[in-house]
């Protein structure tokens, strides 16, 4: 699907290629009450439905609505089903609510640059691995045991990556995506517009497991600064959220793959199980990670889109 536009109204086209995908926004139907009505879509379709689609998933794994029964095939699968419907329900508010192309949750380009995803995974899996995982090793050795069963690994792993890379899209579509894209109707204000997406990353995670193990460091450490405030920094420098899906995407499937925790909120046969939640490590692990991290993003890598910041809107739509 291809949408041609000049700026200021709907579509990708080449008369646009140094507009941010902030200012695609402006792009479509954007007036205030259509994004009152996303919002409201978006989160029935992830709080109610998905909700509903994870209580379909339990029963039919297990034959009772009970989620305690599931093992942790059982829990990944569904846990991950409302974000199908999560996906769902943002894909409908943009494509009917604003007619504009989704692909302008990403970027105000014709194509995504996955290019630029790789070097954002690349860029936060280095130091993630090296700090967060080995990193961790080193300090608590006696916690560490490695997962001898492989052929469950293996076969794991595949639906991992497939469900992993749906969750951490979906999020990146909606809080870099659609909700700086609607504050940004209200104030184009950098500072303004991440402190925006940070607050509202950091209050629907509040209830997670690591965030209660943790207390207020994780919350602030793990969820505010990183990924909250973190990712869509990076994101409105780069005027696009390329790099922050490949981000999230290192972060989650490190977190799954690599360490099977006891306290977090997903459970899985990882490589490596620890026998306890390293809580405060693992937020104050991000202090380091962060430079490691945008050295690599920003010195290593080079960003090749030259970006503007939205102007007014002349036409609302």
């Amino acid at each position: 699907m291809k949408i041609e536009a000049t700026k200021g109204k709907q579509g990708i086209g080449t008369e646009v290629k140094n507009a941010t995908y902030v200012e695609a926004a402006r792009w479509g139907k954007y007036r205030g009450w259509r994004y009152v009505l996303g919002l409201v879509v978006i989160l029935f379709a992830w709080l109610v439905v998905g909700s509903g689609a994870s209580v379909l998933v339990t029963f039919a794994l297990s034959g009772q609505p009970n989620f305690s029964v599931l093992d942790p095939f059982g829990k990944f699968l569904s846990i991950m089903a409302s974000f199908l419907c999560f996906l769902a329900g943002v894909l409908i508010a943009v494509t009917l609510i604003h007619r504009r192309h989704p692909l302008t949750l990403v970027t105000a380009q014709e194509k995504i640059s996955w290019h630029r995803v790789g070097q954002g995974f690349v860029a936060w899996s280095i130091p993630l691995c090296l700090i967060g995982v080995l990193g961790q090793y080193l300090f608590y050795p006696n916690t560490f045991s490695f997962n001898s069963d492989l052929a469950t690994f293996a076969l794991f792993a595949p639906l991992v990556v497939f469900f992993t890379a749906i969750q951490t899209t979906t999020e990146e579509l909606f809080f870099r995506g659609y909700i700086v894209q609607g504050a940004s109707i209200i104030w184009t204000n950098r500072i303004f517009l991440a402190l925006v997406s940070a607050v509202m990353f950091m209050l629907v995670h509040l209830a997670n497991p690591e965030a209660l193990a943790g207390g207020w460091l994780t919350v602030f450490l793990n969820y505010f600064l990183v990924p909250g405030l973190l990712w869509t920094v990076v994101s409105l420098i780069d005027g696009t959220t390329e790099l922050a899906i490949g981000v999230h995407f290192a972060n989650n499937i490190i977190g799954f793959l690599a360490i099977d925790a006891p306290g977090t909120a997903v459970t899985v046969p990882a490589l490596f199980r620890v026998s306890e939640f390293h809580a405060t490590y693992v937020a104050l692990s991000v202090l380091v990670i962060i430079p490691i991290f945008l050295a690599i993003a920003y010195k290593v890598f080079k960003r090749q889109t030259p970006t503007r910041f939205p102007e007014p809107p002349h036409d609302r739509g």
